[in-house]
């Protein structure tokens, strides 16, 4: 058989697909669809069409599940979705890219679970926004320095898919929310310790902090596992540039304890740039 047909020929069987959010989507619930009706599985196995089978696998988990079931309630095969446009499957050694993403993802959203195709779309609006920056800028590149491009946008690019990696290996390592805030803390405010962006790779753990809800990271701070180095690293991550969605928020929302705390570690910290930085996020709010 095929590799590149052999799903179908499992979903041709199939009786019942259900199907749930693996991460990032924030889809609630799950959905369950029936199939015995020919043109309903028709339109799903046209969805799931597989173009080819080349040979990689992407790194994170996954988006959405398809678990397929038969007409007696066993389970056919289990299915995962990577970023609307490979599917991943046990009787593959490789990920499978789809003919059609997009029909998947239409599907999805037609049958109770949007939130997948708005993702695609706002990822989609985000690389091309980023394209024509990168463009711009390589076009205002000072003469000389054309060989040396490729060198200095690497310095940038902490992509999506290496982001989403990450959260999958530290979700992985410590299951436990506090632990996994507690690690990332850790890391943000090891190295040189500066909030200025640079050495660029620092500021890693600080951009999986800032996808972190802010309540974990209270937790984290209360937790009395919390040392003086967590607190160096929510000083630098909290006061830093542009570090999370609602930055001005977050830190304003913080209790005043853990305000004083973590102004009092900026004020011993020796960093100018730090200590003014925290003056004006940390400092007491007036009445």
């Amino acid at each position: 058989m095929d590799r590149a047909t052999a799903l179908d020929s499992v979903l041709r069987q199939a009786h019942v697909v259900q199907v749930s959010s693996v991460s990032g989507f924030g889809a609630v619930g799950e959905i369950r669809v029936g199939l015995s009706d020919p043109a309903e599985s028709a339109q799903l196995r046209t969805a799931m069409a597989v173009e080819s089978l080349p040979g990689f696998r992407c790194m994170c988990l996954g988006d959405v599940r398809f678990e397929v079931f038969d007409q007696d309630g066993g389970r056919l095969a289990v299915v995962i979705l990577h970023h609307g446009a490979t599917l991943r499957w046990g009787q593959w050694e490789s990920d499978a890219v789809l003919a059609d993403g997009r029909l998947l993802l239409a599907w999805l959203d037609e049958h109770g679970m949007p939130d997948p195709v708005q993702q695609f779309e706002a990822d989609r609006l985000r690389a091309g926004k980023s394209a024509e920056e990168e463009r711009n800028w390589l076009a205002a590149m000072p003469t000389g320095l054309e060989g040396t491009a490729d060198r200095i946008l690497d310095l940038s690019r902490t992509s999506p898919e290496l982001l989403a990696e990450l959260t999958d290996r530290l979700q992985l390592t410590f299951p436990d929310p506090v632990e996994r805030v507690l690690a990332l803390l850790d890391g943000c405010g090891s190295g040189s310790g500066r909030c200025s962006g640079h050495p660029v790779h620092e500021g890693v753990p600080g951009e999986l902090l800032g996808r972190v809800p802010i309540a974990d990271l209270l937790a984290a701070l209360a937790d009395p596992r919390a040392e003086e180095r967590h607190d160096a690293g929510a000083v630098r991550h909290l006061v830093g540039w542009k570090t999370r969605p609602r930055q001005k928020q977050d830190a304003a929302g913080l209790p005043q304890p853990l305000r004083a705390r973590l102004l009092a570690h900026a004020r011993r910290s020796g960093d100018a740039d730090k200590q003014g930085r925290a003056e004006r996020w940390l400092a007491p709010l007036r009445a």
